[in-house]
């Protein structure tokens, strides 16, 4: 019976589970319209067409995809025309669409995703790669193809993999061209370069208008080109650039992937077009090798076969991808029809009573499951011929990755490749994705590159413009110091170390710049160094060149050299030499270094008497001679004349330490009292920085120079303290006239200059430390690639010798020979010392601490009924006796000792000789009673 129960639920419920199949079946349309809008005559079109109508026809012979479902495709030709666009998508929106592929440009697809959002109609293009395109006002526009903002990605990592800063952009001026380069210049500000000059050309621009656009390119600095256009408008470009000589050596050209579509659609090109690009990187989308783009590639031929008028018709990667998309659609809708999806269709309410003339709009209408498909096609995950198809949140294909080209000779060569997993790599990305990201700098690579003009060393990537103008620099007008730099009065020339050095280096660059001195500032003040830079970023200067000083704010304004000077703030103070007197012995040590000294001495003498007076004799006797003796043994061991002896293990310790003490502070006073009465010594009040810091004198400092803001702003002195100065007079007079004369305690100047100061000036004198680092270079308008040729000059010339010869030439004077003096010797220290006192110290606290351990030992051992009743007696009583027995010879405790245990054991002899005698009495006692 219960076979039979199963036998009969098992009918029914197979029974039901076919009548639900074949609901759904026949719930399913037997044909689904979708829609192309492509140019038929263009390469992208012809191309695009034949890979779409394939992919319908194998969806169709497949039942599995869509579980007999049929796609029907309606083609549309937009004949390159953006309003003839607008039409055929409006025509299709009369019918039951479901989706469309395309449009085929950007141009086009910013106004259908207007159409396509009011009727919620998906747009998948595999062709317009606009970055905007992206946005969230597009919700129905869906790229399947890569976008362009990888693309721009990859194009600045090949700049900055070439170590060059600015590119000019030659680029269509339309959607595509305008956003591909947008995204191009942000990419390029991530790698701190930048677009120089960016040169729009019409899309249908003629071969003057292309010529007019390249002679503005050539008069320009950089000679790294990037070219943004459409095919036919790209090979212009090119052609022209030749015949105005822009394909020699020292160009660099840089193609997007028109140029690989070109190659892959119409190989091999005529011999003329190939001359023109030879020598140019270029990108090609990048789909990874696998089964079945081999099939799909060994398809083609025969797919073209009668289709292409014009001659065979190569199959570019945008026929890849317009192939997948089909093949992406279909498995969308078929998730729509499996969830039983909306496919009905309503009229739009926005058109209900507005007067729409023959427009026609109310034939129009909304697909209600428009939503959902959308949804489902972001939800397609398979693999294509192009490799893995999944869409990430930003709506873009997964794995962006081009293949890197050369052009060489007759056809091209692969340097490489670029993902946005990886950066630039020499092997296929999909190798890299099991791998971890490796984005630095050592791990990007390409293979060599030849150049235009058959050029195999990377060109600089700029050269000076033919314009006829001259390179503006700007050179501070000085009132003092004009060793470094001067105008010649009465003329625009300028002299000076600084002037000099920058000459020399600029002759030694490879080729000529030619430049024009433009005096900055009144002649009356010294102009701040500052402003100069500032005026660099502005554009009034292209350089700066002069006395300026390298610090954090100028560097974030310009661009500097290598230094060709090291400098830093320094104080310079009046100074006055130092005569040897009768007391010049004291001067090497500090009062509190003599003070420690002599305590040390008397600690010494102290602790060695207390580990030497219970065995030693010669520190026993008399108090009066004992504490003469602890003063004599303490200082006679400064000249190691001690005659008193050590005995105990622990006093001989503790003097080896003392007296490796003593040699190195009898040597460092001996060094110093020498350099003091033979050397010639200057003395100052001030003693450097921080003598200034802690008062309230006034300080000097040169006009214009950046001390006055880093001694504000970095050391906290008060405006009000600082003194401006024009020149060196004026150093002088206010030196001279000293603070309390409306003068200035010291000056804090750039080394550079105090050392020409004080090259002809000998009471004067740097004090204390140089208390910062920096140093003087030449500063361009940032990113200029003369600052980096420029340092590469200054080390030639640091190398050769020019530098120091320069230098020695405005800058070494040997009228001040006393500059040669040393200034005040620092006094030797206790902070110096410190340790060597330390491990004396030590080392009696441990000898002492042994030696009272040892002391109190020796007491309980001799004397143990005194510890026994020490609870009894008082503190006072008990630490007297301690000490009575500390301070008694150690031989005559140990002769008492010995004659106390002698003692001791005569008196138990005696007392057991009684205790026998007494036992053998009473043995005597008892044996009389027994025989009475």
């Amino acid at each position: 019976m219960r076979v039979i129960c199963l036998l009969v639920l098992m009918l029914l419920f197979n029974g039901s589970s076919s009548i639900g199949d074949s609901k759904n079946v026949s719930m399913r349309p037997d044909v689904v319209d979708i829609g192309a809008l492509f140019s038929f005559s263009s390469m992208i079109g012809r191309v695009g067409k034949i890979a779409v109508e394939a992919a319908v026809e194998d969806v169709n012979s497949d039942p599995s995809i869509l579980g007999g479902t049929k796609l029907k495709l309606s083609l549309h030709d937009t004949n390159y025309s953006g309003f003839l666009g607008i039409i055929e998508s409006l025509r299709f929106m009369e019918t039951k669409t479901l989706a469309i592929i395309g449009p085929q440009n950007s141009v086009t697809a910013h106004v259908l995703s207007h159409i396509a959002n009011e009727l919620q109609v998906p747009l998948l293009s595999f062709s317009a790669t606009d970055p905007t395109l992206s946005s969230l006002q597009f919700p129905f526009f869906i790229r399947t193809s890569q976008n362009d903002l990888y693309q721009m990605a990859a194009v600045a990592e090949i700049v900055d993999y070439f170590q060059w800063r600015q590119v000019i952009a030659i680029f269509v001026d339309d959607d595509h061209g305008r956003n591909g380069i947008a995204a191009l210049g942000d990419q390029l500000n991530e790698k701190r370069c930048k677009i120089s000059l960016k040169v729009p050309l019409k899309p249908d621009a003629s071969r003057d208008e292309v010529t007019d656009a390249l002679v503005k390119v050539a008069l320009s600095e950089s000679r790294i080109l990037v070219v943004h256009t459409y095919e036919t408008t790209g090979m212009v470009v090119l052609d022209v650039a030749r015949s105005l000589g822009m394909t020699e050596p020292g160009y660099v050209w840089i193609a997007t992937n028109w140029l690989s579509l070109l190659l892959d659609t119409n190989s091999p090109l005529p011999s003329s077009s190939m001359e023109n690009i030879q020598g140019l990187v270029a990108l090609r989308l990048y789909s990874p090798d696998s089964a079945l783009k081999r099939s799909f590639v060994s398809r083609w031929t025969n797919l073209t076969n009668g289709k292409a008028s014009s001659g065979p018709l190569g199959l570019s990667t945008y026929g890849l991808y317009a192939y997948d998309t089909v093949w992406m659609l279909a498995h969308a809708i078929n998730a729509f029809l499996n969830e039983g999806g909306d496919l009905s269709f309503s009229k739009p309410s926005k058109f209900t009573g507005t007067d729409v003339g023959t427009l026609n709009l109310n034939s129009m209408s909304i697909f209600n499951g428009g939503k959902t498909l959308l949804h489902r096609i972001l939800d397609v995950k398979f693999t294509g011929i192009t490799g893995r198809v999944e869409f990430t949140p930003d709506r873009d294909i997964i794995r962006p990755a081009f293949e890197v080209i050369n052009i060489i000779g007759t056809g091209e060569r692969r340097i490489g490749y670029w993902s946005n997993y990886s950066g630039l790599s020499t092997v296929p990305p999909e190798s890299l994705y099991s791998k971890p990201p490796n984005r630095t700098s050592s791990n990007q690579k390409l293979y060599d590159v030849v150049w235009p003009g058959q050029a195999t060393q990377k060109p600089r990537g700029w050269a000076f413009p033919n314009s006829g103008r001259r390179l503006r620099i700007g050179v501070p007008r000085r009132v003092g110091y004009q060793e470094f730099v001067s105008q010649v009065e009465g003329t625009d020339m300028f002299r000076g170390y600084c002037v000099d050095v920058f000459t020399a280096a600029i002759n030694l660059l490879p080729y000529a710049v030619p430049y024009k001195l433009i005096p900055f500032g009144d002649g009356v003040t010294n102009p701040s160094g500052t402003e100069l830079v500032r005026l660099l970023s502005t554009g009034v200067f292209d350089a700066a060149m002069g006395d300026i000083a390298i610090i954090t704010n100028r560097t974030r304004m310009a661009d500097f050299t290598q230094p060709y000077i090291e400098s830093g703030l320094v104080v310079v103070a009046p100074v006055k030499k130092l005569n040897s007197n009768a007391w010049a012995f004291l001067r090497p040590f500090t009062p509190k270094m003599w003070c420690i000294t002599a305590v040390s001495f008397l600690v010494i003498g102290a602790v060695v008497w207390t580990l030497e007076h219970r065995i030693n004799d010669d520190f026993r006797g008399p108090p009066k001679r004992q504490i003469i003796t602890i003063l004599w043994f303490s200082f006679s061991t400064l000249f190691f004349s001690h005659r008193e002896n050590t005995v105990s293990t622990l006093g001989r310790i503790v003097l080896l330490v003392w007296l490796f003490v003593v040699l190195i502070i009898n040597s460092s006073y001996t060094a110093s009292l020498t350099s003091i009465l033979t050397v010639q010594q200057l003395s100052s009040p001030v003693k450097g920085i921080e003598t200034l810091i802690s008062n309230n004198d006034p300080i000097g400092y040169q006009q214009g120079s950046f001390a006055r803001n880093y001694l504000i702003e970095e050391l906290g002195i008060h405006e009000s303290r600082l003194v401006p100065l024009v020149s060196t007079e004026h150093y002088v007079k206010a030196l001279n006239d000293g603070p309390t004369n409306n003068g200035v305690a010291a000056i804090i100047d750039e080394r550079a200059y105090v050392e020409l100061f004080l090259s002809t000036r000998c009471e004067y004198s740097i004090v204390g430390q140089e208390f910062t680092k920096n140093g003087w270079g030449f500063a361009f308008q940032r990113d200029s690639p003369l600052a980096v040729d420029m340092s590469t000059a200054i080390l030639r010339l640091s190398e050769n010798g020019d530098l120091q010869r320069i230098h020695d030439k405005w800058l070494m004077k040997s009228a001040c020979t006393s500059q040669a003096s040393k200034f005040e010797v620092d006094r030797l220290q206790l902070g110096s010392f410190w340790g060597l006192f330390l491990i004396s110290g030590l080392a009696c606290l441990l000898a002492l601490l042994i030696y009272l351990f040892l002391t109190v030992r020796q007491y309980s051992k001799h004397y143990p009924e005194e510890l026994g009743s020490s609870e009894r007696s008082s503190r006072s009583s008990s630490l007297h006796r301690f000490l009575s027995f500390a301070d008694e010879k150690e031989e005559v405790i140990k002769s008492r000792s010995k004659r106390r245990r002698m003692q001791e054991a005569s008196v138990r002899s005696m007392n057991e000789e009684n205790s026998t005698c007494s036992s053998r009495k009473h043995g005597h006692d008892d044996g009389y009673d027994i025989d009475a």
